[in-house]
């Protein structure tokens, strides 16, 4: 089963491994998040980091903007969590899920209330990149879900 809120049985789980705390980003996270990069920064055109969210940790709602190309790509790696872009339905993710994010969509990512959940996130290139952080996804939203 890969739902677990017990953070050794998680890491057991998770082939990447959790990281170090994702200090640099806190201020956009109701919860603690942990980063380990996969790929060092400016290496290649491509960064990739394993995210791990523990339980009921979720980023703010946030844009990736691009003038051409751009966005983000989750892959899915251990636990359960959701995905929910700007008035759609939230989507339940699980190990082996794939989200296309496409630049300039509002949206939000996290782990479920129950379980640690942990994502690769690819950084997809683009012309003009950036990430506007937004507000936070409310508990009501979130605990509805």
């Amino acid at each position: 089963m890969d739902k677990t809120m017990d953070r050794e049985a998680f890491e057991r789980q998770d082939r990447f491994g959790i990281g170090a705390p994702n200090d640099a980003f806190a201020q956009y996270f109701t919860g603690s998040s942990f980063l380990k990069p996969l790929t060092e920064p400016g290496a290649s055109a491509v960064f990739l980091a394993n995210v791990s969210f523990e339980p009921s940790c979720r980023n703010y709602w946030h844009i990736h903007h691009a003038d051409k190309g751009g966005g983000q790509l989750l892959i899915c790696t251990a636990g359960e969590g959701w995905y929910q872009e700007e008035g759609k339905e939230a989507i339940s993710l699980t190990p082996g899920t794939v989200i296309t994010i496409p630049a300039n969509v509002k949206h939000w990512h996290g782990a479920k209330q129950d379980s640690w959940f942990s994502h690769i996130a690819v950084e997809v290139p683009g012309e003009n990149t950036s990430t506007e952080w937004c507000d936070t996804v409310d508990d009501e939203t979130y605990f509805n879900l």
